[in-house]
């Protein structure tokens, strides 16, 4: 009888102990998301902040099962919610360096984030990257403004800031914090001046992709407009000015109105075109990681060359959702009204997708990821 009870107990405890491993692997998919694109992408912004990375834990890298190997395809619409208490974060450099060193496998920033003038001349047919049946030829003031040797050649930086546009910056009071790092850079030629409180004003390279020219500046159909954009390049003082002039064919005039202002006005910046492999090179390096983006977004092409030449990196404005921890609407640009458009699957980018790979690597130290107000903020 005593052998029964024993045996009893034995039998209900095991069944306890598998009961819970199944409920630890059901929290566990939930928050990885349905593979086959079902449900909405969670993002576990919940647990954002809730995770504190150690430095000794040297056996985390870009291949590890901690990334997001099995993290949703789609690009749904996520809904994050409210926000915990933060924890500290710390940088990993162990990690840090071992993705500098994967990434150097698929693309060298130095080298690719332009293309240099001893490798191309004027008249030289090149084939657009999304349109290969398409051809431009390179014009004489393309060629002028190709730099001779890489802006980035040589260059190291302790700390690296990479500011998107995200509406979640305004009221941050991140600016004195993002001007404080070695190295500053910039999406779409975004504005900053009006916004200098939440954003900052230091400036070191700024993308512009031709399309900024339609929305931004109105395709310059008047002297007003040419005035503005004149000015808004002239700010830039001497920074890195990155132009995607092959990505498609559509951007052809646009790049061409850009360069023929910097040469008659003799603007102060350092234009750079990425190379032709830059884009795929970055995708390959995030496929074989298992984050399955359709296209890069802009903050993940600048996070993944500023790996090469920065020795830590802090992302602000990269906020994919339009609400906030506090269930606050989030405007899509800090700097407009525009509606949210990543949701439609026919969209080229699948930018929950990023942020939640870019999360990840916050909680392993590799990047700080800042999305709400900064320390120090009133």
């Amino acid at each position: 009888m005593q052998l029964q009870c024993r045996s009893g107990v034995l039998a209900a405890f095991a069944l306890l102990v598998l009961l819970l491993i199944f409920a630890d692997i059901s929290e566990i998919e939930e928050d990885l998301g349905d593979s086959g694109g079902r449900g909405a992408i969670r993002p576990a912004v919940s647990s954002f902040h809730s995770k504190p990375n150690s430095s000794s834990s040297a056996h985390v890298g870009v291949n590890s099962s901690s990334w997001p190997a099995a993290v949703d395809k789609s690009n749904d619409r996520a809904r994050p919610s409210a926000q915990p208490a933060a924890a500290k974060w710390r940088h990993n450099q162990t990690v840090s360096l071992r993705i500098r060193k994967q990434i150097l496998k698929f693309l060298d920033a130095e080298k690719d984030i332009s293309v240099l003038k001893g490798s191309l001349k004027p008249g030289d047919v090149i084939h657009y990257i999304f349109d290969r049946d398409s051809t431009m030829n390179v014009s004489r003031n393309l060629y002028e403004l190709l730099p001779r040797t890489s802006p980035l050649k040589s260059q190291r930086f302790r700390t690296c800031a990479i500011v998107g546009n995200s509406g979640v910056l305004l009221n941050s009071g991140c600016g004195p914090e993002i001007d404080t790092h070695s190295f500053v850079i910039r999406c779409n030629l975004a504005p900053v001046q009006e916004y200098a409180r939440d954003v900052g004003l230091k400036t070191d390279l700024v993308t512009m992709n031709p399309s900024v020219v339609q929305r931004a500046f109105e395709d310059l159909v008047n002297a007003t407009w040419r005035e503005k954009l004149l000015q808004r390049l002239r700010s830039l003082n001497g920074s890195i000015l990155w132009i995607p002039a092959f990505m498609a064919r559509g951007g052809k005039e646009r790049v061409e109105w850009v360069n023929a202002l910097i040469l008659k006005h003799h603007v102060s910046v350092r234009t750079a075109y990425p190379s032709l492999r830059l884009l795929h090179a970055v995708r390959g390096y995030w496929l074989t990681n298992k984050v399955h983006i359709k296209r890069p977004t802009t903050g993940l092409l600048m996070y993944t060359l500023a790996t090469r030449f920065c020795g830590q990196i802090y992302l602000y404005g990269f906020w994919p959702f339009p609400l906030d921890h506090n269930q606050n609407p989030v405007k899509y640009h800090y700097y407009d009204s525009l509606k949210y458009g990543y949701t439609s699957h026919t969209s080229p980018h699948t930018m929950p997708l990023e942020f939640k790979a870019l999360k990840s690597l916050h909680e392993q130290g590799a990047l700080k990821l800042t999305v709400g107000q900064c320390d120090g903020a009133t």
